[in-house]
Order: C-alpha cells, then structure tokens, then sequence
C-alpha cells in the first residue's frame, strides 16, 4: 500500500510507551516508527490513525493524538485474539481537499484488505472523506452518527463540520442508503431538520430514548457500514471538556456501549472519533477515548461473522402476515439476533439489486406478529423505492 503520507510516532512517545506494563497494549499494537517505518498489516483487523485536521472545525494549532495514546497504550487488552496497528498520523495538508484526498485512499486501501481503520480527528467534516473513500467499493452505505446533531446544515454553503452530512446526501456519487442519528437533541437542531430527516426516511434516535433502552440503536449499529461519534456527544462533565459547554449527552458508560455495539456489527468496516481537542479535553477526555477505542476492539474481537451467506443458512425463518404483506423473519440460533427482510422488487429500478436483510430486534417481531409494521423496516422499504 502507498501510504507514504502517514507520519511515525513520536520517539518520546514511543520511549514512554516502553514504560507500561508487559501484557499492556502499548507492547502488544504495532507501530509506524520513524525507524522500521510502516508495520505489516498482514493479520491485522484494526489500524488507528490520527488525523490532525481542524480547519474547518473550531481550529488550534496544537491539535494531536499523544494524550489519547499513551492512555490507550496503559490500557491491558481483553481476551483478544485481534491484532491492532498504529499508522500514526495524518497531518494537515496544504488545503482541506488534500487532507480529504489523503483519508479517502486510507480508508479506501485498509477497507479492501478487510483492516478496520479506526480514525482519531480533527473535525467531523472529516467524516466526509470517510465516506467518500466507500466510492471505489462499489456499495451502497450505511452510516451512523452519534451527535447532538444531524449536521445537516446548508447544502448550498461550503461544507464544514456541521453541512456535511448534507454534502453527503446531495453530492454524486450517490452511495448513501441509510442516515441515521443516535442521540440527537431537540434544542440543538431545527424543525425544518427533524422534518428532513422524516422525509428521506432517515433514522434518529433522541438522547433520552438511547439513555433509557441502549438496546434500542443495536440494529441500527448492526446494519452500518461505516460509524462516526462527535465527542460533542458526550455530557461535559463525562468527557472532562473544559469549553464545549453541554451539561447533557451521554455519559461515559453509554458511549463506551455504543462503541462496543458498533466494534461488534460484522459490518461496520471504518469507525471515527472525532472533535477532539487535546487543548480541552485535558487527561480525561483522552482517558475516555482511549476507552472507547478500548471497547470497539473489544467488539470487533467477539464478533460472530453472521453477515455471511453459510451463516444465514442456518437462520431460523418466520413469516409473518400483515395486511397485505408477509414479513419475513430471521433468528440466528448462535447469537438469538433478528433480522427483517427488505424484498427485492424485479422489474422495478430500486436501490437495492436482491433481497436485503435489515437488523431488527425480538421486540420487531413481537410487534409484527401484533399486527404492527416495524418503522425501520417501514423506512428501508420506501427508500429503496425512491
């Protein structure tokens, strides 16, 4: 892989993490160093990647990743059998668009070797080059964002870290299928937004909802491709940030959670932290994400591979009749998860070219057999036919 634009560690760094205990992750992850250069990526299942890209974000000078690795790196890892490298960093290129080209041929390579990169930023805008890489993987894109906000913004406007979500929804290619929104709140986002959403069928799960049942968003986890968490998301006093001024969000337990949910989905093949600013968040902030790196790998360790042809042949088949449709159920006899199916219409121009299997819960099909349609499946269905 070409990926000469990425910069080694720090040699203090690297001299610090020597310091951690043994069977600590600071011993066991592979490195880019100034010295042996970029480290074999063969076996390997997660690479992380600091992106020092701010511009169109509230921007420091001083914006980098030390902090959130030397806590990482004290970290002991679980009962893992993954392997994890460190690419080190991007640094800021001559303008935006060459920090973007630059994330877009990252996650493009590590996506097509099945390695899961894992992208520390900078601000969320970046989230579009994330999503733009899916361009050379000729699939249709499932992306989740844990935020406050839709960041939907102006389209018409140039993009920054709260449009580009709507860059993404109006910009060719057309890779988008599902947009969904977990924790968002109310006072943060405009009527003319919430009814947006509403209208391209998009998903958003309010802050108080996910709080209350944290269950509710594992479908939504499990049918993404691609995930995004602004550190905005996270209550003020849970992420130690001195400025961001949010006494609500989710504390540190929930995100931790949702980053497990999001390391456990078969699916999920590039995952991004983003609006860190070392200059804010202080040890506590990088301790936190540190931990939430922590439990993304946790997850990707424990996941079951049931996104597979052969393991959908051992699923469980139940078909329900509504109206005038028969909705049709799967239970997988490994991890007892549901799945709804998306039909294929033949004849007809759809988004999706054969029969799709949505993530949905037990309660989906309980309320299925009480004769009420699931509004995921409900969603999926209508934008398929758009």
């Amino acid at each position: 892989m070409d990926l000469d634009f990425l910069s080694p560690l720090a040699e203090d760094l690297l001299r610090e993490i020597t310091g951690f205990g043994e069977h600590s992750l600071g011993n066991s992850v592979k490195k880019h160093t100034a010295s042996h250069g970029l480290p074999d990526l063969d076996g390997v299942q997660m690479a992380v990647v600091g992106i020092k890209e701010n511009r169109l974000g509230e921007e420091i000078d001083f914006l980098d990743f030390v902090d959130v690795r030397k806590a990482f790196y004290s970290l002991f890892p679980g009962n893992w059998h993954i392997k994890i490298a460190d690419l080190g960093d991007i640094e800021k290129g001559e303008t935006v668009e060459d920090t973007y080209f630059a994330i877009q041929t990252l996650v493009a390579q590590l996506v097509k070797k099945d390695v899961i990169p894992v992208l520390l930023g900078g601000s969320q805008d970046l989230v579009y080059a994330q999503y733009r890489a899916y361009d050379t993987l000729d699939q249709m894109v499932n992306l989740v964002n844990i935020d406050s906000r839709f960041d939907l913004g102006d389209a018409e406007n140039p993009i920054s870290n709260r449009s580009y979500v709507g860059k993404i929804v109006v910009n060719q290619p057309y890779n988008l299928f599902n947009y969904s929104n977990i924790g968002y709140q109310t006072y943060f986002n405009s009527q003319d937004e919430i009814e947006l959403m509403e209208r391209l069928f998009f998903d958003a799960y309010r802050l108080g909802e996910v709080s209350n049942n944290i269950k509710l968003v594992e479908p939504v986890m499990r049918d993404a491709n691609m995930v995004a968490i602004d550190l905005a998301s996270v209550s003020a006093p849970s992420s130690g940030s001195r400025d961001i001024a949010s006494p609500n969000g989710f504390d540190g337990k929930e995100i931790c959670a949702l980053s497990r949910y999001a390391g456990i989905s078969d699916k999920v093949s590039s995952f991004g932290i983003y609006e860190y600013d070392n200059l804010k968040f202080g040890n506590l902030g990088a301790m936190l994400m540190a931990q939430m790196l922590w439990y993304f790998a946790e997850g990707v360790n424990y996941r079951t591979n049931e996104n597979t042809i052969s393991a959908k042949k051992e699923f469980i088949k139940y078909q329900v009749p509504i109206d005038d449709e028969v909705l049709v159920f799967f239970k997988s006899p490994v991890s007892g998860r549901w799945w709804i199916e998306i039909p294929f219409l033949e004849h007809v121009d759809t988004k999706l070219k054969r029969s799709t299997l949505l993530p949905c819960s037990e309660e989906d099909y309980l309320e299925a057999c009480n004769q009420v349609i699931p509004e995921r499946w409900y969603k999926a269905k209508r934008k398929n036919e758009v």
